[in-house]
């Protein structure tokens, strides 16, 4: 599998190449969905139709804001992997410094060290799914 940054870099390339091979052209308005109008008639058909639920309200974006928004998605992964592996190897670190080395006075402090990184990785972990969840937002209709 290649590397998600790679991955973005050449998504921005090709953007910026068709971005160059059509000058004048600006971009091009969106068009908005309209809801359908209800007929002012009656509620023949209101009361057999279960109430519209919405499935996921799409957001008005600039062009490439869910390549760019993938982008951060895959640095947050990024961190949150090197983040798994501070912790293991605090881990490791303390075993280390307690058992094999006998420094017991900084057990207390690399304790405090991967507390504060765990607490990290937690977050981290928390952003990349609501953040995950918006992107699913932003994802081209197609």
């Amino acid at each position: 599998m290649s590397d998600p940054r790679n991955v973005a870099h050449d998504k921005k390339v090709k953007q910026e190449k068709a971005h160059q091979e059509t000058p004048g052209m600006g971009a091009k308005p969106k068009k908005k969905k309209r809801a359908p109008k209800a007929e002012e008639g009656g509620a023949t058909d209101d009361a057999n139709k279960p109430a519209a639920v919405p499935e996921k309200t799409r957001v008005e974006q600039a062009p490439g804001d869910y390549e760019k928004s993938q982008a951060v998605l895959s640095k947050l992964k990024e961190m949150e992997f090197h983040s798994r592996a501070n912790i293991e190897a605090l881990a490791q670190l303390s075993l280390t410094i307690e058992e094999e080395l006998k420094q017991r006075e900084f057990s207390g402090p690399i304790g405090d060290v991967y507390a504060a990184q765990d607490g990290f990785h937690s977050r981290i972990a928390e952003l990349i799914q609501s953040y995950e969840k918006k992107i699913e937002t932003l994802r081209p209709a197609g």
